[in-house]
């Protein structure tokens, strides 16, 4: 009789500390210009690994539907699931400390430089490198929905909704989640792909059936 094997990338899943949970969001501030959820989703689940994919987008679906900015809302979330409220206020600090000091530097300089038209270029060169970083981040967190039919036609919907219909995002928020919701508990387990089963499995049941 075989033992079920435990799930050793849970297992052997860091838990950050107070410590590293503020250096880590510290850097992700001191680094992430023009948009930040994409470096968020590199430190958190690819260097890191404090997450893994599917817990990264649930956890930034929460955020999303809170109030307030996103990446603020993920740095307090993940702070509390890790250290409570210890680690909420470790990531947020350090999230915020060096780009409140940045912004305001930058704001005294741009009441002297606002009409010259380099920094206009500069300004919007940056906007066009946030928006490619935040397209590769959706692209990213998107492709665990690709294996659930239901949850990607909520997401194609949504995004038809907010893109081409120009309907503002809390309605759609307001009457998608609990749609979403209510699919995914009904329906979601049936539509999901199935998944393969491994060479081995497969193998045994070929000599079986022989």
């Amino acid at each position: 009789m075989m033992m079920s094997t435990p799930d050793l990338p849970a297992v052997e899943r860091p838990i950050p500390t107070t410590r590293e949970l503020f250096l880590g969001f510290l850097g992700l501030g001191m680094t992430a210009f023009g948009g930040a959820l994409p470096l968020a989703h590199r430190m958190i689940v690819e260097r890191r690994k404090w997450l893994t994919d599917p817990e990264f987008v649930e956890l930034l679906g929460l955020c999303q539907f809170l109030p307030g900015g996103n990446i603020i809302n993920l740095s307090v979330a993940l702070g509390m699931k890790f250290r409570g409220w210890k680690g909420a206020v470790a990531g947020i600090t350090g999230l915020i400390a060096v780009p409140s000091m940045v912004v305001i530097l930058l704001g005294m300089i741009y009441q002297h430089f606002q009409h010259d038209p380099n920094v206009k270029h500069l300004f919007a060169g940056l906007a066009a490198a946030a928006a490619g970083l935040l397209i590769q981040m959706a692209v990213k967190i998107a492709l665990p929905l690709r294996k659930n039919f239901v949850l990607a036609a909520v997401a194609v919907i949504c995004f038809i909704a907010i893109a081409f219909l120009r309907i503002p995002l809390l309605w759609v928020m307001l009457v998608m989640t609990p749609i979403s919701v209510v699919l995914t508990a009904r329906y979601g387990d049936r539509f999901a792909a199935k998944p393969q089963a491994a060479p081995a499995q497969r193998e045994g049941k070929k000599e079986g059936a022989q």
